[in-house]
């Protein structure tokens, strides 16, 4: 055991002098707020975390968002297969409602908090088949989003533009580390240079 002391203090001691830095433990912040109008409309998934319902793609992945009347977004997933052909869903995004003992109560007003839905619509009111879907990265000009989920497992990158700027990349990357994500587990996403779908 006296053997184990100064390896033990060494440790210690690099821990307390370490640069703090954001633990996934803390709750994960979104931007103040997000208007819906523009936030519609076409994005391209620049990078994102790997996942199992997007593993049939293998590029040129865009998600096309439409305000509906009823409050809700209407979403338009797709992307290039390895086979060359298409893969499409349709699915539907709303600001998510405030709940008393798990039963909404009202419209949402946290917008940057949204839940998405790709089960058919008569589903729609079981909570479980809504995902949080939160804005944590948008800019003044909306020229790129950042979205994540409360336990960080999954995350996307998307701009309004098949390419992002090395600038916009960098300060996505640095602000994604504050926010307690590992950068490293981001795959980037192949566009086309234009994309006519």
């Amino acid at each position: 055991m006296n053997a184990l002391r100064p390896a033990l203090l060494s440790a210690c001691l690099l821990l307390a002098t370490a640069t703090p830095i954001v633990h996934a433990t803390e709750p994960l912040q979104t931007v103040a707020s997000v208007d819906l109008k523009r936030f519609q409309g076409r994005w391209y998934q620049i990078a994102y975390y790997p996942n199992t319902f997007q593993k049939q793609c293998v590029g040129n992945t865009t998600a096309d968002y439409r305000l509906l009347m009823t409050g809700h977004v209407e979403v338009t997933n797709q992307c290039s297969t390895a086979d060359g052909s298409l893969s499409k869903v349709v699915g539907a995004a709303r600001v998510k409602p405030p709940k008393f003992f798990g039963v909404p109560v009202a419209k949402g007003t946290d917008t940057a908090k949204l839940e998405v839905r790709f089960a058919p619509s008569f589903l729609a009111w079981l909570d479980a088949v809504w995902a949080p879907y939160w804005v944590i990265q948008l800019p003044d000009d909306y020229r790129y989003a950042v979205v994540g989920e409360p336990r960080r497992e999954f995350l996307w990158i998307l701009s309004r533009t098949p390419t992002l700027a090395a600038a916009d990349r960098a300060a996505i990357e640095a602000r994604l580390v504050e926010q307690g994500y590992d950068t490293s587990r981001l795959k980037d996403e192949p566009q086309d240079p234009v994309t006519t779908r």
